[in-house]
This record gives structure tokens, C-alpha cells and sequence, in this order.
């Protein structure tokens, strides 16, 4: 068996506009300047308080804990009220359908989002059953540690060898290396081609429709349904 991985914000949803009102909610919450949005954005992929205490420094790691809070009180909030529907990328349907029909391949998520944010995103755009092993940073550390690819191991019974994490930020390529299974970076996400090679990424992809050809390389397997 494959195992399939992939990570939520920047690769399989679109979540940019989200994220920054949630930063923004953090950072008012702690009478702190928001910075800019490249520096915002380059955190996502950590979890909530280790984003947040990259942004501010430790000098003001006091603010964590309250930034953090009343980013989850916003986001759960707003998707109370039917907000923060952050749309799929382009491809992504297509190819968790084309993977989840075969016989040989398992697919999972493994993402700094908390699990509430993850049911949502499956609630959102129908993607029931689709993943059979769900990682998030309610039960482990944040990336780059491996430990979420290996319980997602673990819970599958797949081995590394037959394992690949697709992501759009270093922390997934670094998570990857450090599970010992090859990392696919995408470029649609937060993190660009230089810097998801720099971390160790196996292949780049720049659209969902390369995959396919990735993982015939990587695995060996053909495009039909084993």
C-alpha cells in the first residue's frame, strides 16, 4: 500500500484571506502591530502559538497564549456564521478523487490546522472518506518534528518507503526528511521552489495535474486503478 499525505493550508485549500484575519484578531488581542503579509504568511504550515512566537519574538512570548485563544475564538466564530470558506485549489478534487479510487493508495492529512478546522474544510467541500488517517496539532508537536508522519504511518501500517508528504512549505519538506519519506512540494502555497528544495524536497510540482507523473517516478505505479 501508498501512502498519500497531504497538508491543508497553502496545498489543498486556499486559506490566505482567512489565516491574515485570524493573525490580525491575534495580534489586536496583544495591542501588537500586525506585520506585513509576506512575513504573516511565511509561518503557515507551524502550529497557532509556535506561528505566533515566530512572529513576535520571545521578547514578547507573554502575548502567545492570548493571541492563539482569540484566533480560535474568531475562526470558530466565523464559521459559525458560514465565513471562512476557504476555497479548494485548482486540481484538488480531481486528483484526491483519482487517488482515493485506487486500491493501492491510502491517503491522509497531516497539517498544523486544529482537527475542527480540518472536519470543517471535509464538511465544506465534501470530502467525506476521503482521508484515512487525519494528523493535526491538537495531538502533536509542530513541523518540522515527524511525529505526525509517523503516527500517520503507525495508524496505516504503510511503510516509509511507499510514503510521500505533499506540502508547500519547508516544515512539510523538513517534516518529510526527518520521517524518512520523500517530500512533494507545491508551489501554488506559501513557500517557493527555492526554498522547498533547499529542505530537502524529493520533486516540485507547480500544478495537481504533475502529480500523477510524480508519483509513477517515485513509486512506479501506472495512472489506472490497481
Amino acid at each position: 500500500m501508498y501512502l498519500v499525505i497531504f497538508d491543508c493550508d497553502g496545498t489543498l485549500v486556499d486559506s490566505q484571506e482567512t489565516i491574515l484575519h485570524g493573525l490580525e484578531v491575534g495580534f489586536a488581542a496583544a495591542g501588537l502591530p500586525m506585520p506585513d503579509r509576506r512575513t504573516a504568511l511565511s509561518i503557515v504550515g507551524l502550529s497557532l502559538e509556535r506561528a505566533f512566537l515566530t512572529l513576535v519574538g520571545p521578547e514578547n512570548a507573554h502575548h502567545v497564549q492570548a493571541m492563539a485563544d482569540a484566533y480560535r475564538t474568531s475562526k470558530g466564530e466565523r464559521r459559525g456564521q458560514g465565513l471562512d470558506l476557504d476555497p479548494l485549489y485548482p486540481g484538488t478534487m480531481e486528483v484526491l478523487d483519482r487517488l482515493s479510487a485506487r486500491d493501492d493508495v491510502l491517503l491522509g492529512v497531516a497539517t498544523g490546522k486544529a482537527r475542527r478546522g480540518v472536519d470543517h474544510m471535509v464538511e465544506v467541500h465534501g470530502l467525506h472518506g476521503r482521508f484515512i488517517t487525519i494528523q493535526t496539532a491538537d495531538t502533536s508537536p509542530s513541523k518540522p518534528h515527524p511525529d505526525m508522519i509517523l503516527q500517520a504511518l503507525a495508524e496505516t501500517g504503510a511503510e516509509a518507503v511507499n510514503t510521500v508528504m505533499i506540502g508547500d512549505t519547508s516544515f512539510d519538506m523538513e517534516m518529510a526528511v526527518a520521517a524518512n519519506v520523500r517530500g512533494i512540494g507545491v508551489t501554488w502555497g506559501y513557500h517557493d521552489r527555492p526554498r522547498l528544495e533547499a529542505a530537502g524536497a524529493a520533486r516540485v510540482i507547480d500544478h495537481f495535474d504533475e502529480l500523477d507523473g510524480v508519483l509513477e517516478q517515485l513509486f512506479g505505479f501506472d495512472r489506472e486503478t490497481a
